[in-house]
């Protein structure tokens, strides 16, 4: 399957869920992430970041696609994130 995981975590815990994204995903831009995941580590993915969040302050939103066939990418000025494939 083929995922976009955004965040919004508060400073002190930033650096946790990048680096726990980073381990299963390519960083797309600021707080966002895209990649191709298996059902094992998308599980993974929400038990770290869940065990990270603290609910009054933090949100992660995950969108999940079965296939990318009907999905489009169109990037607007500076593409921050190196993607090593294409959608």
């Amino acid at each position: 399957m083929f995922i976009i995981l955004v965040y919004d975590f508060g400073q002190k815990r930033v650096g946790k869920a990048l680096k726990i994204c980073r381990k299963y995903l390519h960083w797309v831009q600021n707080s966002v992430f895209e990649g191709r995941i298996s059902q094992a580590n998308l599980v993974k993915i929400k038990r770290e970041l869940t065990s990270l969040v603290k609910p009054e302050e933090d949100s992660v939103i995950i969108y999940t696609f079965r296939s990318k066939k009907y999905s489009n990418r169109e990037i607007i000025g500076l593409e921050k994130g190196e993607v090593d494939f294409m959608i």
